[in-house]
């Protein structure tokens, strides 16, 4: 679970490096020897002297990037595997580049989206935590102990460093629970297909889902894979769980002799305007080539949705912060209509 990986630029230099120099003519072991000097990243240039080695003894190349797996993505190999059979190696590669180069945008460009939000979280919950501290300060100046009630029971800087350690120790909770789960056999196929049914969220992650599995079908078509190994391929291309766990049900569906259509609408994941294209393309014999036309438009459509999510998380947050703050108005509203009446029933 916590093997080493090659980083997505690095894999994204190594696909095109390789890609441009066997476009070229120079052969594979060269162009391994050549692409490895030019990567900074230690492990990866380790693991590509190995490859080098074993290509020169005789190994092809799929079978030499499979003896390490657990470093490349599953799909880098399988489009390898595909590619060095069918002789399309260097278009593959090219292709692969652009594919992680996407992913590296995407990932960056949803980084920066919950920038905000994410900061004003993190101000509300230094807030409560100020909050908590200035009642300790007028709670030990008064000498009124009952300040603790407004907030959970907490005053004083012990009472703000509680605050902060659970708030804090929470949320990095629930993030190592996600890694772990994700990390698990099955995990991430049970916790995307949760995910997924979300309204706004499994909108963004299906959007995403759906741009990946459309290029990567049409690639894998390109090498000449068969219909079943280019659907597991493009699956596990999407990245997610709910789609890689349907993967046995569609493929069971195009063995049985169903349409590609009637397999992808019985796992209920695909949309039915997407399903309506792959029916129409179906039918002229062009899938491959329609959906890596309309790919672009189905990746935009992702980053409509990224959009929407990350007005959802804002309105989430500005949500929690107005909660907080009318749950400790009211609280100190009780509490100061509850020091009256103590005042009068004193005199």
């Amino acid at each position: 679970m916590f093997a080493s990986k090659i980083p997505p630029k690095t894999l994204v230099h190594l696909s095109r490096s390789l890609g441009t120099m066997l476009e070229s003519g120079i052969q594979i072991r060269r162009s391994l020897q050549i692409t490895l000097k030019k990567i900074g990243h230690p492990p990866t240039r380790n693991v590509l002297g190995l490859i080098s080695d074993d290509i020169v003894a005789g190994t092809d190349i799929g079978s030499a990037f499979r003896r390490h797996g657990r470093f490349f993505p599953s799909l880098f190999i399988d489009m390898l595997e595909m590619a060095e059979n069918s002789g399309a190696l260097p278009e593959v590669l090219k292709h692969l580049a652009e594919h992680y180069e996407n992913n590296i945008r995407l990932k960056r460009e949803f980084i920066q989206s919950i920038i905000w939000p994410g900061f004003q979280l993190v101000a509300a919950i230094f807030v409560i935590a100020i909050l908590i501290l200035v009642l300790g300060m007028v709670a030990e100046t008064t000498g009124n102990n009952d300040l603790s009630v407004l907030v959970f029971g907490l005053v004083g800087p012990k009472g703000a460093i509680i605050w902060l350690c659970g708030t804090f120790g929470s949320i990095a909770g629930v993030f190592f629970a996600y890694k772990m789960i994700n990390g698990l056999f099955q995990g991430e196929k049970v916790l995307d297909t949760f995910l997924i049914r979300i309204p706004v969220l499994g909108h963004c992650m299906r959007a995403f889902a759906i741009a990946r599995f459309s290029w990567a079908y049409y690639l894998t078509q390109q090498t000449g894979m068969p219909v079943v190994e280019s659907l597991k391929g493009s699956l596990r291309a999407t990245g997610n769980g709910a789609f890689m766990a349907s993967s046995p049900n569609i493929c069971g569906t195009i063995l049985e002799g169903a349409t590609l259509t009637d397999a992808l609408a019985r796992s209920e994941l695909f949309p039915d305007d997407f399903l309506e294209m792959v029916s129409v393309a179906e039918e002229s014999g062009t899938v491959p080539e329609a959906l890596n036309r309309l790919s672009p438009q189905f990746e935009e459509n992702a980053r409509s949705h990224l959009k929407t999510l990350t007005r959802a998380v804002t309105v989430l947050v500005w949500l929690i912060v107005a909660g907080f703050i009318v749950f400790f108005v009211f609280r100190f509203i009780l509490w100061y209509v509850d020091q009256i009446n103590q005042a009068l029933q004193g005199t």
